[in-house]
């Protein structure tokens, strides 16, 4: 039993495939696929977002059902469907409008 995750071109987020052919940030929405033959045929539909620029690296992540939804069984794929394990930093752009920042001239 797998799920198929690529990650989205013009953001980078992480994307999981759907039952209708697109693409979800929530791994919830991930149609599961079980089979060789159907795991190869979700890759191949996978390849024509490749070539439409929509998506990057597509592949197949083992799951098991929790709950009814996918969890995958790898600590790493794992991670990438929960998002980072650390904060983001706020970006420098954001302090340089605060009150009181100072700006490079």
């Amino acid at each position: 039993m797998q799920i198929i995750t690529a990650n989205r071109l013009d953001s980078g987020l992480v994307v999981f495939r759907t039952e209708d052919g697109g693409w979800s940030t929530e791994i919830a929405d991930a149609r599961i696929v079980d089979g060789d033959e159907a795991i190869e045929a979700a890759l191949e539909a996978s390849a024509e977002d490749v070539r439409a620029r929509i998506i990057v690296d597509p592949y197949g992540v083992p799951v098991v059902l929790e709950a009814g939804a996918p969890v995958p069984v790898r600590l790493r794929e794992r991670i990438r469907a929960q998002g980072p394990t650390v904060a983001y930093a706020v970006p420098a752009t954001a302090l340089a409008d605060r009150p009181g920042s100072r700006r490079a001239a």
